[in-house]
C-alpha cells in the first residue's frame, strides 16, 4: 500500500494543513510505507491519473475545498480510493447550521442559534438587524462563519456594543453568519475512528484555555492546557462518548472525525463537527490517540488500509 497525502490548498488554513500532512507522513513512513505529500494544484489530476492499484489518497486539507466535499467529489469522479467521509456527507457536516438542524431532529443537544446572510443586513438595514438580533440573542453569544474551521472569524461577544464588530469579523470569512448562544461548561473534543457500527471513540480531550480558544491558541503552544483523557467522571465520559458516536453515525461520517462539545449542566452540546481534523503537534486527535495507548503510525496505517479495502470490496 502506498499513500498520497494531499495537504495545503488555498484556504485560510493552508499552513495548518501542511503541518498536518507532514506529521501524518512521518507517522506512516515509520511503518515502512511509501508516502508522497502533494499540494492541490494544477498537477493534482495528472498525479491522480498515475495512481496504481495499491495506492490510496488521504485528503488532509482543512477549510474550504478540503472539508466542504469539493475535493472528495473530485476523487469520486476519478474513481480514486481515499480516506474519509464521502462528498455529500462532508458537505452537510461543513455547513454548520445544516448539521445542527439534523442533529436537533435526532435529539442531539446543540446551542440555540440563528443564521443570517450578509446581504440581509444591507437589504433591511444593519441597525435594525442588530436590534432584532440583540432582542432575541442578548450576549453572551458566539458569532461564527456558517462554514469554516480553526475558529477563524469566530468571536465570543459578551457586551452588546461588541456585536457589530464581531459580525464584521465573521463576514470577512463567510457571507453567512451563525449567531449561537454561548455556553461556558467543560469543553472537550471527542475523536471517532471507523465507520458505522464499527466506529469507536478515542478518549475525550479537555481544553482549558487562557482567553478564547481561537486560531492562535489552537496552533501555537502556551495558551492552552490539554487533559487527555478529559477530567470527567465515568457517567459524563460515557455520555460524551455516546454523543460523539451518535453524531458520527447520524451524519454518515467515515474513517475519522472529531466532535467538539461543551458540557452544560452535564448535557454535552455539540458545537462543531470536523471531517478532516487537525493532525499537528497541538491537535486534539493525535493527543487522543496517544491517550488511548495506540501508536500513531499503526492507527494511521489501519485507517488507510480500511479505506483501500472498502474501495476494493465495492
Amino acid at each position: 500500500m502506498n499513500v498520497l497525502i494531499l495537504a495545503g490548498g488555498l484556504s485560510h488554513e493552508r499552513d495548518v494543513s501542511i503541518r498536518s500532512g507532514r506529521r501524518v507522513k512521518d507517522a506512516l513512513e515509520s511503518r515502512g510505507l511509501k508516502v508522497t505529500l502533494a499540494d492541490v494544484d494544477a498537477a493534482l489530476i495528472p498525479t491522480l491519473r498515475k495512481l496504481g492499484d495499491d495506492d490510496v489518497v488521504w485528503p488532509l486539507l482543512h477549510g474550504a475545498s478540503g472539508e466542504d466535499g469539493s475535493l472528495q467529489a473530485l476523487l469520486e469522479l476519478m474513481d480514486v480510493p481515499y480516506v474519509g467521509t464521502r462528498a455529500r456527507e462532508a458537505r452537510v457536516a461543513w455547513i454548520k447550521p445544516v448539521a445542527k438542524a439534523i442533529l436537533s431532529r435526532n435529539s442531539v443537544a446543540t446551542p440555540d442559534y440563528v443564521t443570517l446572510p450578509q446581504s440581509l443586513f444591507r437589504e433591511v438595514g444593519a441597525d435594525h438587524m442588530m436590534g432584532a438580533l440583540l432582542d432575541r440573542f442578548p450576549p453572551p453569544v458566539v458569532v461564527k462563519p456558517a462554514r469554516g474551521g480553526s475558529a477563524l472569524g469566530v468571536t465570543l461577544v459578551t457586551e452588546p456594543g461588541a456585536l457589530a464588530h464581531a459580525m464584521v469579523q465573521c463576514f470577512a470569512y463567510d457571507d453567512m453568519a451563525m449567531i449561537e448562544r454561548a455556553l461556558f461548561g467543560t469543553e472537550v473534543g471527542v475523536s471517532v475512528i471507523g465507520t458505522g457500527d464499527d466506529a469507536r471513540v478515542l478518549p475525550a480531550v479537555e481544553i482549558v484555555c487562557e482567553g478564547p480558544y481561537d486560531y492562535d491558541a489552537r496552533y501555537n503552544a502556551g495558551r492552552v492546557e490539554y487533559f487527555a483523557p478529559a477530567r470527567l467522571g465515568a457517567e459524563a465520559t460515557a455520555v460524551v462518548e455516546a454523543t460523539a458516536l451518535e453524531v458520527h453515525r447520524t451524519l454518515g461520517l467515515v474513517d475519522i472525525s472529531r466532535i467538539d462539545m461543551i458540557l452544560d449542566g452535564g448535557v454535552p452540546n455539540v458545537i462543531d463537527i470536523n471531517v478532516s481534523p487537525g493532525m499537528t503537534e497541538t491537535s486534539l486527535l493525535p493527543q487522543a490517540i496517544e491517550a488511548s495507548g495506540s501508536d500513531l503510525g499503526v492507527l494511521y496505517e489501519t485507517i488507510c488500509a480500511d479505506a483501500l479495502a472498502r474501495y476494493r470490496s465495492r
